[in-house]
C-alpha cells in the first residue's frame, strides 16, 4: 500500500504560478512511475505529467509541456509539480498517482497507477 497526500492547490489568476506537492508514504521502495492527473467538473481524468522514479526521466502532456515541470525529493518521497502560466482550463482538481509495474510504460494512462491521493484543488480566473 502506498498513501499519497496532496497539497498547494489554491485559486489564482491566469499568469501565475503554483506549486503541487505530493507526499508518498508505505511502500514507497516500489514506486514506478509517480503521475500527475486533473480531473475538470464533468470531464474524464486526464494526464498532465509523470515521472519515472529510478531514473527521472519525465512525461508531459502536449498542453502543460513548457508551463508545467515535474520533479521529485527521493529523500522525501515527494513529487512536485511547478505550474506557471496557468490559464483558466488548467481549472481542475489535481490527483498525485502511483505506478508500481516494473517497467510500465503506459504512463498516459489513469488504469496504469494503482494509488491516487485526494485530489488538490486548482482554480485559474480570467
Amino acid at each position: 500500500q502506498v498513501q499519497l497526500v496532496e497539497s498547494g492547490g489554491g485559486l489564482v489568476q491566469a499568469g501565475d504560478s503554483l506549486r503541487l506537492a505530493c507526499v508518498a508514504s508505505g511502500r514507497t521502495l516500489s514506486i514506478w512511475r509517480v503521475g500527475w492527473f486533473r480531473q475538470a467538473p464533468g470531464k474524464a481524468r486526464e494526464f498532465a505529467a509523470a515521472v519515472t522514479w529510478s531514473t527521472s526521466t519525465t512525461y508531459y502532456a502536449d498542453s502543460v509541456k513548457g508551463r508545467f515541470t515535474i520533479s521529485g525529493d527521493k529523500a522525501k518521497n515527494t513529487v512536485y509539480l511547478q505550474m506557471n502560466s496557468l490559464r483558466p482550463e488548467d481549472t481542475a482538481r489535481y490527483y498525485c498517482e502511483v505506478d508500481h509495474t516494473l517497467g510500465s510504460s503506459t504512463y498516459r494512462d489513469v488504469r496504469s497507477y494503482e494509488y491516487w491521493g485526494q485530489g488538490t484543488q486548482v482554480t485559474v480566473s480570467s
